[in-house]
């Protein structure tokens, strides 16, 4: 089956709370399958979507997709993939275009010493000058965290009483020390498809231990699909899978759950 076969609505679970994905990379997909993509979302219940910057080139392009669809929102930032491209006009441009209506984060921002796709001491200071726009704008941050968690725990407890709406730190892989210093210190915890992966037994102790009540859903798509469709591209519309995990691990009646991280989601995008 294709992962865009709109029958495939037909075998996905259906709840009476409308989801909230907020993360996904909307501009990695076509035009077409962008649409079919959107629509399919609508048919599960999903009546918002955070398409993700990550880098100077795709600023403007999140920022046009979230301001032509309503139902589409975006944030503004530089993965730290992409730090040793950062720069002062960079800097400037987040600045300015993260005042717009349809912004409601500064991210993907952060750490990733698995990859080391750019100099580390780069990647510390890329990230914490968008730190600094998430403080002076008053937005939340979307924190990317990969093999990093000491610098990361620095970070976090020298800049976070200074942010107003703290932020995520999104596809949560981390140790639980930093789980504990992250919740301790304001954050939320994303989590996505991973916690359906077979060996993820790490990720799925992250979520037991940590509160509902700081829980937001994404599905990082067009990766990291959630089981059974792994190996098939991704998309928000199977959001609801990885409700129905949460649920499970959380041990609550999925429509609780789902009350809860959609309260999550409003509070920190849109302060609601």
């Amino acid at each position: 089956m294709k992962i865009f076969d709109p029958d495939i609505v037909t075998l996905l679970p259906s709840f009476t709370t409308a989801l909230i994905e907020t993360h996904c990379h909307l501009d990695y997909l076509n035009d077409h399958d962008l649409d079919r993509a959107l629509d399919l979302a609508c048919s599960v219940g999903i009546d918002r979507v955070i398409t993700i910057a990550v880098s100077p080139e795709n600023l403007d392009t999140v920022l046009e997709i979230a301001n032509s669809r309503d139902q589409v929102w975006a944030t503004q930032g530089v993965h730290p993939h992409e730090s040793n491209a950062y720069s002062d006009s960079v800097h400037s441009k987040i600045e300015e275009q993260c005042q717009h209506s349809k912004v409601v984060a500064i991210g993907e921002i952060g750490l990733d010493y698995y990859y080391d796709h750019s100099d580390r001491q780069a990647q510390i200071t890329a990230f914490e000058r968008q730190l600094d726009i998430a403080t002076s704008r008053g937005l939340p941050v979307v924190i990317h965290s990969r093999d990093a968690d000491e610098d990361m725990l620095a970070i976090l407890r020298e800049r976070a009483p200074n942010l107003s709406q703290k932020g995520v730190i999104h596809s949560f892989t981390s140790g639980q020390a930093l789980a504990e210093a992250a919740l301790e210190l304001g954050f939320y915890l994303g989590f996505n498809g991973i916690t359906t992966f077979k060996n993820a037994h790490n990720v799925r102790a992250i979520v037991e231990l940590t509160p509902i009540e700081r829980i937001v859903l994404e599905t990082d798509s067009p990766y990291l699909t959630p089981v059974p469709y792994r190996g098939k591209p991704n998309a928000p519309h199977l959001l609801g899978l990885i409700a129905t995990q949460i649920a499970q691990l959380k041990d609550l009646p999925v429509e609780t759950c789902l009350q809860a991280v959609r309260a999550n989601s409003l509070r920190l995008f849109w302060n609601q």
